[in-house]
């Protein structure tokens, strides 16, 4: 644990696999200089000598010193900036999750950037270059593996939004897609459905895949991965897309659980435009718990995930890592989806 007396040296690891970033202090110390001359070296400002311009440059170098941007605008002493990256802000559920962080942020007097980074990895790396300088931590989803993210940090302290926290060193708030899934499939079980396909949001095995899948072994259903059908995007034009392909290639289905509720609605229009009534014909089964499922007709069976609390979950990490602790942990660390049935499934 990092104490304010036992600081750790500029580049160590932290808890959650963050190095303590460089701050202005480390550089006067490094270059025997103060922090004013630290200042005006690195901004470029007049009244310095050339030599000791160079010296403090190099410190900064060495110690890849990246002064705040952002941070100098502010008007509040000491204040924390958090940086959020937030994969589609028009999915209804990014901005849910996006209130729960800004929420547990206002709580604590923290500030917060908010980064779209339109599901695309290039902006993604983009946005750790950026707010690297500009925040104190960044919070968000990201495609990339450990070693691609920490090449892009800088060095500041960093939560994965929807990473298991098995699935990378770094702090990470998942969701326990395996109990959630297992609730569903169960429903449906239960209802007497045993030919039950997937449209699916994600190429390659991602959790929700591999637990739907996991779950037809553990029932002895006649699926496999071929019932399993990958939308082009994750929206209720994808789910469309995506159910007239899987009717076309297993009309047997009775059942079907989407990727996510923009899914699982795209799924109900298609069935509807077939001449399958939902649910009589057709269950659906959705997993978000957006507030649109309560809206549509019929109303949509889903996986509710408290979104809120999976952004407040990752300002607790931040706190922790910025106050040398370790991060949560396991159970702790997850949120569990709950079952909401409607008339759906």
């Amino acid at each position: 644990m990092w104490t304010d007396n036992q600081r750790a040296e500029p580049g160590a690891e932290r808890p959650g696999g963050a190095r303590r970033r460089a701050t202005i202090h480390d550089v006067a110390r490094l270059a025997g200089v103060s922090r004013q001359t630290v200042s005006r070296a690195v901004n470029d400002k007049g009244e310095i000598d050339p030599a000791t311009k160079e010296r403090v440059l190099e410190a900064a170098r060495l110690l890849d010193y990246r002064p705040s941007r952002f941070a100098r605008g502010l008007v509040q002493k000491g204040a924390v900036t958090a940086g959020l990256v937030i994969p589609d802000l028009r999915n209804p559920f990014f901005p849910e999750v996006a209130a729960g962080v800004l929420e547990a942020a206002e709580q604590r007097g923290w500030q917060v950037v908010v980064w779209d980074s339109r599901i695309d990895e290039a902006r993604e790396r983009q946005a750790l270059d950026v707010l690297s300088h500009q925040a104190d931590a960044v919070v968000g989803y990201f495609k990339d593996p450990d070693d691609v993210l920490t090449r892009h940090l800088g060095g500041v302290p960093l939560v994965l939004l929807e990473r298991g926290p098995q699935q990378t060193r770094f702090a990470a708030v998942g969701i326990d897609a395996a109990t959630g899934v297992e609730q569903g499939m169960n429903h449906l079980f239960r209802a007497g459905h045993r030919r039950i396909g997937m449209l699916d949001g994600v190429h390659g095995p991602g959790p929700r895949r591999l637990a739907f899948l996991e779950q037809v072994r553990r029932l002895g259903l006649p699926v496999d991965e071929d019932w399993v059908v990958v939308c082009p995007e994750h929206s209720v034009t994808g789910g469309e897309a995506g159910m007239e392909r899987l009717l076309a290639e297993r009309p047997e289905i009775t059942a079907v659980f989407g990727f996510n509720d923009l899914i699982a609605v795209g799924a109900m229009r298609t069935a509807r435009r077939r001449g399958r009534s939902v649910p009589d014909d057709l269950a659906v089964l959705g997993f978000d718990g957006l507030s649109l499922g309560e809206l549509v007709d019929p109303a949509l069976t889903t996986l509710h995930i408290d979104k809120r609390r999976l952004g407040r979950l990752a300002v607790e990490q931040v706190a922790r890592l910025r106050a040398g602790e370790e991060p949560l942990r396991g159970a702790d660390a997850w949120v569990v989806p709950e079952l909401v049935v409607r008339a759906s499934a």
